[in-house]
């Protein structure tokens, strides 16, 4: 069945590919009191999470392709700074040892808040930074589980590939980058958002703030997406097809 979505362009031009979706880390997390003897192994869990997260954003920088652009090595120093500040990397730590609950809950909290000092701000950029709090959180859970951050296996695929995403951060668009993808399409973000700028600087077709988007393609799905007029065409008719 053709149907049609719109959404927020960011980056132009037009791309015809078969749909790619990638799964989404829910931030929803259990919330348990610890043993008072099991209270210091807590924080230290919690400290090896922050510096492995630490690591890989190191490794990330160190290793970033040239096609990246100057915006990605912004981008992963404003991730870096988030990692440090004292709601991430401090606040979660007197958490365990005052209120002895476990890592990920304390985490979640303590990111919550500062997301909503993020929503207290006047400008569209300042607050469409909250994203990158998040991405930043979700990196640190993902150690906390044993799950780091890496790029899922892409399948191989004849004729090109959209990426469809409910979120994206700006390394997760350079590691996909290689594959080739046509464009890529999400369901959050804005035009403001680090998806859209680094989309634009890889000249890749990009709309976003599709809403559910994932929810209502398929795997394999054929997509046009208009990143000019912001508009996806889910399994278009011959016609459509041809016009484009």
């Amino acid at each position: 069945m053709t149907f049609s979505l719109h959404g927020i362009p960011v980056s132009s031009g037009i791309a015809i590919g078969h749909a790619h979706l990638v799964s989404h880390t829910s931030l929803e997390v259990a919330h348990y009191v610890l043993p008072k003897h099991l209270v210091d192994e807590e924080v230290a869990r919690l400290d090896t999470a922050l510096q492995a997260t630490h690591m890989e954003l190191a490794s990330l920088h160190a290793n970033r392709p040239q096609y990246a652009g100057e915006e990605f090595e912004a981008f992963l120093d404003l991730h870096m700074m988030i990692l440090a500040d004292s709601h991430i990397s401090q606040a979660p730590r007197e958490m365990i040892l005052n209120e002895h609950c476990n890592a990920e809950w304390a985490l979640k909290v303590q990111m919550d808040d500062l997301v909503a000092h993020f929503d207290e701000f006047e400008d569209s950029y300042l607050r469409e930074r909250k994203t990158d709090v998040v991405q930043v959180v979700e990196r640190v859970l993902k150690a906390l589980l044993g799950h780091p951050g890496h790029v899922p296996p892409v399948p191989e695929h004849d004729g090109n590939m959209v990426l469809v995403a409910h979120d994206l951060s700006p390394a997760d668009l350079i590691q996909f980058k290689p594959h080739q993808f046509a464009a890529f399409i999400t369901d959050l973000g804005g035009a403001t958002s680090h998806t859209a700028i680094i989309a634009r600087g890889l000249n890749t077709p990009c709309v976003v703030g599709l809403l559910h988007a994932r929810q209502l393609m398929r795997e394999n799905d054929l997509l046009i997406v208009d990143g000019t007029q912001g508009v996806i065409i889910v399994n278009p008719d011959k016609q459509i097809l041809a016009e484009y």
